[in-house]
């Protein structure tokens, strides 16, 4: 037996509690790691609270989670890492617990922290896979809606790094920070479509909706092509001709690897606003609710 989060009914993060579980077995292919950090992820709040019960009905008891970092201390025939390695991936079957099975370990460098490599797997994963998916080419110009975010974070680096000329909408509290990433920064709210021409007089050629903030609209009109905007966060995408991009919790390995490795390198910042005890898990999404957090949220077994 061991310990982690679970929950057994839909609510508040209240309905979060630290639990007496049995210690998963790993499968073939799979590997069981001793948890060093385990990132929290808005997709976590919104399978606690119910909002994906239609989508993907849960199973309780869930024990939630989608990435984790630790140490490999057992695997599955064929499995893609050996015992006391260094790893990262997606969890399966929840990651807030002392142990986690991972289906597709990734190698930790020695010069990445446990929270970062924790916190690398979904965000990156999802701004890679939205940047192919929106085809944005060097010498194009991309909006990125949410920059200040973690997802948004990533973006602007990947892009910034391709040559694409990167606009991003944030917060007078991100400024600094993202003009420091590669792109010219936008206050967001009312006004925003005047303040992005004005930073991009050569036309916007894509957007990455990261904020679900209600710019769907504007974002078509802005590149005259709803093909050319996807969102990750606002779900009235249909009705705009928007793609809405959802995938797995993980990126491709070789994805997540290039990461991993831009990360150790210092190569790709990905701020951690704050740790947590595992059984302070509660507090944890109440503070993501609240939208106290600027940077990723980790929770250490």
């Amino acid at each position: 037996m061991s310990q982690a989060i679970t929950f057994s009914e839909y609510g508040a993060p209240e309905v979060l509690r630290l639990s007496e579980v049995t210690t998963p077995e790993p499968g073939p292919g799979q590997v069981r790691i001793r948890v060093r950090a385990a990132s929290v992820n808005p997709l976590d709040l919104k399978i606690r609270s119910g909002l994906m019960a239609k989508a993907a009905p849960a199973r309780f008891p869930v024990i939630p989670g989608l990435d984790a970092a630790g140490v490999v201390d057992a695997v599955g025939e064929g499995a893609g890492a050996a015992v006391g390695d260094e790893v990262l991936g997606a969890a399966v079957g929840g990651s807030y617990g002392e142990y986690a099975l991972l289906e597709r370990p990734v190698a930790k460098p020695q010069a990445l922290s446990w929270e970062v490599a924790a916190s690398l797997v979904t965000v990156g994963g999802t701004a890679a896979r939205v940047l192919r998916q929106l085809g944005v080419q060097e010498g194009q110009t991309l909006l990125v809606h949410g920059a200040g975010g973690s997802v948004g974070t990533v973006a602007v680096q990947l892009a910034a790094a391709r040559g694409i000329t990167v606009v991003g909408t944030v917060g007078a509290h991100d400024f600094e920070r993202v003009t420091a990433l590669g792109a010219t920064a936008v206050r967001y709210g009312d006004g925003w479509v005047e303040r992005a021409r004005g930073a991009a007089p050569q036309g916007v050629d894509a957007v990455f909706d990261a904020s679900g903030a209600g710019v769907l609209a504007d974002s078509v009109a802005l590149t005259g092509d709803s093909a050319q905007v996807i969102t990750i966060a606002d779900m009235s995408a249909a009705q705009h001709g928007v793609r809405f991009s959802a995938g797995s919790a993980g990126p491709a390995d070789e994805s997540l690897s290039q990461l991993v490795r831009s990360a150790a390198a210092g190569e790709l910042d990905l701020p951690v606003w704050r740790v947590y005890p595992l059984d302070q898990a509660a507090t944890a999404h109440g503070d993501i609710e609240a939208r106290r957090n600027r940077g990723k949220v980790v929770l250490l077994p």
